[in-house]
């Protein structure tokens, strides 16, 4: 936690775009530091797919989650790919926070 504001890092399919800038609106309005992905590569962000792009920005989203309180994941109608899924249990493994957008059937 920075101060008293909770950080947390969005994780998600970039193809939800309006819906990650939704949540970020609204967690930021709520008192937390958002933390959202650089480039929406399934929403038009056509440098995500140049070689070894894909990978760096998957490593650098990791290095976000460890710099936060918690993850929020964006799983618009209960979707969550192999990225994602990565990513929350990553940050399971490292004891944050998971919040979900929808809820879950685990």
């Amino acid at each position: 936690m920075v101060g008293k504001y909770k950080v947390i890092t969005l994780c998600g399919s970039t193809r939800f775009k309006d819906e990650f800038l939704e949540v970020q609106k609204r967690l930021t309005l709520e008192g937390n530091i958002v933390i959202s992905v650089g480039l929406f590569g399934h929403s038009g962000d056509d440098e995500v797919w140049t070689p070894g792009t894909k990978e760096m920005l998957d490593n650098m989203h990791k290095r976000k989650i460890d710099m936060a309180d918690g993850i929020f994941v964006i799983n618009v109608g209960g979707y969550i790919g192999s990225s994602t899924r990565s990513e929350i249990e990553y940050a399971q493994r490292n004891g944050k926070e998971v919040q979900y957008l929808e809820d879950i059937n685990e």
